[in-house]
């Protein structure tokens, strides 16, 4: 397997050096050069591919979990903003939703984008589909058949405008929705873990979010890069009758 780990050739004589842009880059904007550049470079990029999953977004969820451990054989879940299929594959491993360990409970996996999904074993895919639509939560409440989630996951995101107010609000309508949700179809004890950029109003939805769940914090793991804005808020233990 052929990994490329430069993201330019370089050419020295005696008396001067230059780096030649990759043909992929050619004709592209500054900007594309540089987010191809650093994707190129990405070592969660290189280790997406090598483990098969679908984008580097997976360890975001697999260092979360590995350090608050909310993901258990048996667990019933839902994702929202779901696509690529990152984050489904994790769940359905660590849930076992598959069913292949026979030693262990089997979870179910609701999965849900408004992008089309390819099909992942063990998840329930509801794509292309609106979370927002209350019709659309209806019908993942039916499939879920009167159980309860473990936990509630949204990776969720708007299209970036570049007007970081308006993207603040609209990223913020998202979690309320999931938020709104999540208090529908959780058991007592479930987590809910939200993606936010950070800024705006997000104090105000972590106080929102502890009147429901007993503990509300703010997580970054490694792998969401440092120079982004993203930030999620993991909350657990929720208060059914609150």
């Amino acid at each position: 397997m052929n990994i490329a780990v430069c993201s330019v050739r370089q050419f020295c004589s005696s008396s001067t050096c230059f780096k030649k842009v990759p043909d992929r880059l050619k004709g592209r904007s500054k900007s594309s050069q540089e987010w191809l550049t650093r994707q190129m470079n990405d070592e969660y990029v290189l280790k997406a591919k090598m483990e098969n999953y679908r984008a580097r977004s997976a360890f975001k969820l697999i260092e979360i979990d590995d350090k608050h451990k909310f993901l258990k054989p048996g667990d019933v879940v839902v994702e929202c903003g779901a696509a690529p299929g990152a984050w489904t594959q994790v769940c359905v491993k660590r849930i076992n939703a598959t069913g292949k360990v026979s030693s262990q409970l089997k979870g179910k996996h609701v999965a849900v984008d408004l992008q089309p999904m390819y099909p992942i074993e063990g998840a329930v895919i509801l794509a292309p589909l609106d979370f927002t639509k209350s019709l659309s939560q209806t019908r993942i409440t039916e499939i879920l058949g009167g159980q309860l989630a473990n936990a509630v996951l949204s990776d969720m995101a708007p299209a970036a405008s570049g007007i970081r107010d308006l993207d603040q609000d609209r990223i913020l309508e998202l979690a309320y929705s999931v938020l709104r949700y999540a208090q529908q179809i959780s058991m007592d004890g479930a987590t809910l873990l939200i993606k936010l950029w950070a800024g705006g109003r997000i104090k105000q939805l972590e106080n929102e979010i502890a009147l429901h769940y007993s503990q509300v914090k703010v997580v970054k793991p490694p792998s969401s890069r440092q120079d982004s804005a993203e930030m999620f808020i993991l909350a657990s233990n929720f208060k059914k009758n609150t």
